[in-house]
């Protein structure tokens, strides 16, 4: 499945108890369609200790928000809008469908 959403994306949440908030995307997984945006949907794990925790304890940690409830956003409408895709020269770029901004540098 193409996702429109990528790695390092400025995005909104639409729908969820973060409704309205903004963040980067820092990763997706496409197998199950959704996305981890930086301090966003945290959420309090307990861990045993290993070699990444050495103490264990109660940590925090983001956990995954349907890619269906968040919008990517643009920079020049200033808000979040649907992707589309355009050829420019031999590839595939995803662009604005309010204004027709390239998101892909």
């Amino acid at each position: 499945m193409a996702l429109k959403i990528r790695k390092e994306d400025q995005v909104m949440v639409m729908a969820g108890k973060e409704k309205g908030k903004t963040g980067k995307v820092s990763r997706v997984v496409p197998e199950k369609a959704v996305v981890f945006i930086e301090k966003l949907n945290m959420v309090k794990r307990h861990q045993k200790p290993t070699a990444k925790y050495k103490h264990g304890g109660i940590i925090e940690k983001e956990a995954p928000i349907a890619i269906s409830n968040v919008m990517i956003l643009c920079g020049k409408c200033k808000g979040p809008v649907r992707v589309g895709k355009k050829i420019d020269g031999e590839k595939n770029v995803r662009v604005c469908k309010k204004c027709g901004e390239v998101f892909d540098k």
